[in-house]
């Protein structure tokens, strides 16, 4: 069986840490929000975390379904998919070291999304759009180069060279770094150009994985949804500044 991804249509958001993974490994699955046309789509996610007989139900997308079993969260996904895609080193004490970045990454992804919505989720970016702009400055000046210093780092320190972020070969992490600076160029294309000479290992790996023949097919395809302001990584140019 294939593997079930669920997650919003139409956006990218979180649940495209997961396609990524997907896509890389050359993995046949199911995006079910969007194949409406097959019986499924975002009814059938809402149905299935609404279930009254499911014993597992998860608390919000992404999630995956692999027979039987539902995974739920970003960094669970990638800690169960990724020695079964071979996205994460064999050996076991990395494994958990690779969860832990990728842990790292989910708080980040957490404050990107507080940019635009500081208050609260259903409220409105216009009617917390004063607050965002206070809040973005200081995720500008202080955080990006917290989180991205620390990955650099991080990257630079591997003992089996700076092309990954661990181990010697490609894994879920990289495509999830991968990841983040796409949707930061996007949100702030002016901040992260400003940012951008400190960062040279991260911008390396950033365009190795985008070369990748599975990465490059899947970024040319349909598949790809684009960033937009309904997603995470929004682009509002009052937000966007030079640290």
């Amino acid at each position: 069986m294939a593997y079930e991804l669920y997650y919003w249509d139409g956006i990218q958001g979180r649940g495209e840490f997961v396609r990524l993974a997907l896509e890389e490994a050359g993995i046949k699955y199911i995006d079910v929000a969007r194949e409406p046309d097959r019986g499924m789509g975002t009814g059938a996610m809402l149905e299935l975390m609404k279930s009254r007989s499911e014993p597992h139900i998860p608390f919000a997308p992404p999630f995956l379904r692999d027979g039987d079993l539902i995974v739920s969260h970003v960094a669970n996904i990638q800690f169960y998919l990724g020695p079964k895609l071979g996205l994460v080193p064999a050996d076991d004490k990395l494994r958990h070291v690779a969860n832990g970045l990728q842990l790292t990454i989910t708080d980040l992804v957490a404050e990107v999304h507080d940019t635009h919505h500081p208050i609260a989720t259903s409220l409105y970016y216009e009617d917390q759009k004063d607050v965002a702009k206070a809040r973005t400055k200081a995720f500008i000046c202080e955080r990006i180069p917290k989180f991205l210093g620390y990955f650099e780092q991080v990257l630079h320190q591997n003992p089996e060279g700076s092309r990954h972020i661990i181990g010697k070969a490609l894994s879920y992490v990289d495509l999830s770094l991968f990841q983040v600076i796409e949707g930061l160029r996007y949100a702030f294309p002016k901040a992260m150009k400003a940012h951008d000479t400190n960062y040279p290992g991260l911008n390396a790996l950033h365009d190795a994985v985008s070369a990748r023949p599975n990465i490059a097919a899947y970024l040319g395809s349909k598949r790809r949804l684009a960033f937009n302001e309904d997603g995470i990584f929004r682009h509002y140019p009052e937000l966007d500044l030079t640290p």
